[in-house]
């Protein structure tokens, strides 16, 4: 039986230092752009934890709000006014705010956010958390985020030990300090604007932050009643309730932050612009590999011409080189970015996984660039005369 080689393959295997190179250059293209999407989407994924952890149908944000981290307060009596309607069974409370918390080995103090709420009813979906809510009503008692990053020292580490760790906080723009005790650990984790977490009481977070009234809070959560429409219910709470509130259901409130990192902030557009400029780079090394190719080869090209093979042909087999360039040279790039997102996790505690997801854009990506590359390069094989060759 005889098996038959395809001419682009014997193309580019003739040469085996040339063909390496290329592969090596479309893997790194590859790496590249799985890297560039892989941080986007952990960006946009660890700025979302909080709303798509909590527990409520539809949430209460300022009018002025802009993202989580940004202090954008309303009036309390807004949750009750909300309450007073048919289909919402019941209301909490969620206070955020920066602290800084000081590092119990080296003193040195650094930005933490606090999250506090009534511990009647844990407002989390976190199994950690609802396990340990009613520790919560302690007073100066704090549940810590063990998935921080390691600059607030060795307290998760110390709790696991079971031994006893206290800490001290400080409100933002103080100098004194407010010692608490972790009484329990949760996961959480950072995100491109929040370095570690810590949820406490409302009675604990008003004796930390004394400049802060009770009267104003930063998320309303509304629970509904059973077969009570979201949809339905938001449109009478925002045609009813005073504007200087929002209404949103949780796909809306996780689009809502995503879209502020997306579209309002310079770290949004830098990583589209270097996804798009990943790409571009990419046609551009494709180009020259092909487009180097058919140069080399162009009298054996020219020769098939003579004999009566036509431009189809010919494009075909520069087409099919573009596809082994793209396949070959993503199976290294995968399995490159895989280990670099494990590296990236564990160096920077976000959410850097590889996905199918992902896997698939790239791999698309990488196809697309490929065959532009192969189009773009075969302007002058199209033309390419047999006459002037020979």
């Amino acid at each position: 039986m005889t098996i038959k080689i395809p001419v682009a393959w014997l193309q580019l295997a003739r040469q085996r230092i040339r063909f390496l190179v290329a592969l090596a250059g479309i893997a790194f293209v590859a790496v590249l752009m799985f890297m560039q999407i892989g941080f986007q989407d952990a960006l946009y994924a660890s700025a979302t934890q909080v709303q798509k952890n909590l527990e409520g149908d539809l949430f209460l944000i300022s009018s002025q709000y802009k993202s989580l981290t940004s202090n954008q307060s309303f009036p309390r009596i807004r949750l009750y006014q909300a309450l007073g309607f048919e289909d919402v069974e019941s209301v909490n409370s969620l206070y955020v705010q920066f602290a800084k918390l000081k590092n119990p080995i080296n003193g040195r103090k650094f930005p933490i956010y606090v999250l506090g709420f009534d511990p009647a009813k844990s407002v989390f979906k976190l199994p950690e958390v609802n396990e340990n809510v009613n520790l919560l009503k302690r007073p100066n008692v704090v549940l810590f985020d063990s998935s921080s990053r390691p600059e607030f020292g060795p307290i998760a580490e110390k709790f696991v030990q079971q031994e006893p760790v206290s800490v001290e906080i400080f409100g933002y723009n103080s100098t004194i300090g407010y010692k608490v005790k972790v009484a329990g650990l949760f996961k959480l984790g950072p995100s491109f604007g929040v370095d570690g977490n810590l949820m406490i009481s409302y009675s604990t977070l008003m004796r930390l932050f004394q400049d802060r009234s009770p009267g104003y809070i930063d998320i309303g959560i509304l629970t509904l009643k059973p077969g009570a429409s979201p949809q339905k219910v938001l449109a009478m709470l925002s045609a009813h309730l005073p504007k200087d509130v929002k209404v949103l259901t949780r796909e809306g409130f996780i689009d809502f932050e995503r879209n502020y990192w997306s579209v309002r902030t310079p770290i949004g557009f830098i990583f589209n612009l270097m996804v798009i400029m990943g790409f571009v780079v990419g046609v551009v090394v494709v180009y020259q590999i092909l487009y180097s190719n058919i140069s080399s080869h162009l009298a054996e090209y020219a020769t098939l011409k003579a004999m009566g093979f036509k431009n189809k042909y010919l494009l075909g087999i520069v087409f099919q080189q573009s596809l082994i360039l793209a396949l070959l040279g993503y199976i290294p790039g995968i399995a490159i970015s895989t280990i670099l997102y494990d590296i990236a996790k564990n160096a920077t505690k976000l959410p850097v996984l590889m996905s199918y997801d992902k896997a698939t854009i790239v791999l698309l990506s990488t196809l697309i660039m490929c065959f532009t590359s192969a189009f773009l390069s075969t302007n002058k094989l199209r033309v390419v005369d047999p006459a002037d060759i020979f």
